[in-house]
């Protein structure tokens, strides 16, 4: 057109995967980015109630500390959320983290159990702790990741995204923001780690940030808290149209994204 080659990316050739919370497993907004820009294949390995760091949790009855999926006595995930003084519950509730989900989708790949993937998608954060943000300058600090504290947000992030960048490094990578909620505290809290560690950190490491907090056209001021809004269903997890909404602005944005 005007002497200009104008690129279009054939996405029925690539393969997605994403991770994520609850907001993300099963088919939500990566399934309708998936019939949206007709992806060859969707492999989704995010969990309910996940955070993107490794944790240890303590209740009466002892603590557990996340573990490595390689482990011998690996316990498994569980998306649980209430208190339970259960340590085997407890357990797979601690290796609910994004660290460990990469892991496993990565031995998934060598097993062939999913395919390479050709975009990535991380949708974490929604539930993270506001005390386990960490520091962005210090977890993007050196070349590997020895001394990177995956017990953070900040550590885990740039732990997750350099390790789908070693292992697949022709794929892009993105990351997803979380969404508004019904909740002007929990927003706020979601602010934080956008300004202060998300956005630093896929910057440093070339990943593209998707900004559904800001531009998804879910917003705080039309939903419920703990009720039915405009497009929650509970003040915090999308409704169908919701799902829709989100799912659009991500295909909009992966598709004007893809080089």
């Amino acid at each position: 057109y005007q002497g200009k080659v104008i690129f279009i990316m054939d996405f029925s050739k690539l393969n997605f995967a994403v991770d994520g919370d609850s907001i993300t497993a099963d088919k939500q907004w990566s399934w309708q980015v998936f019939n949206e820009l007709g992806f060859a294949s969707h492999y989704n390995v995010a969990i309910g109630s996940s955070v993107w760091y490794k944790r240890t949790i303590t209740c009466k009855n002892g603590s557990v500390t996340t573990q490595c999926y390689d482990d011998p006595d690996f316990a498994g995930f569980s998306g649980g959320w209430e208190d339970t003084d259960d340590l085997e519950g407890l357990q797979m509730r601690a290796n609910n983290c994004a660290v460990t989900h990469i892991e496993k989708y990565i031995s998934d790949v060598k097993k062939g159990l999913a395919p390479v993937p050709d975009v990535f998608a991380f949708a974490m954060g929604t539930n993270d702790d506001i005390n386990c943000l960490g520091d962005a300058e210090t977890a993007l600090m050196g070349k590997t990741l020895e001394n990177v504290n995956v017990f953070n947000e900040a550590g885990a992030m740039r732990w997750c995204l350099q390790r789908i960048m070693e292992e697949f490094p022709l794929a892009r990578v993105f990351v997803l923001t979380p969404i508004q909620t019904a909740t002007p505290e929990h927003n706020a809290k979601i602010r934080k780690q956008i300004d202060t560690v998300m956005k630093p950190v896929a910057n440093a490491m070339g990943a593209q940030i998707i900004d559904c907090f800001s531009e998804c056209g879910i917003c705080e001021k039309f939903e419920v808290i703990g009720g039915e809004g405009k497009y929650l269903r509970d003040g915090l997890h999308p409704d169908a149209p919701g799902q829709i909404l989100e799912g659009r602005y991500a295909a909009k944005e992966i598709r004007n994204n893809m080089f």
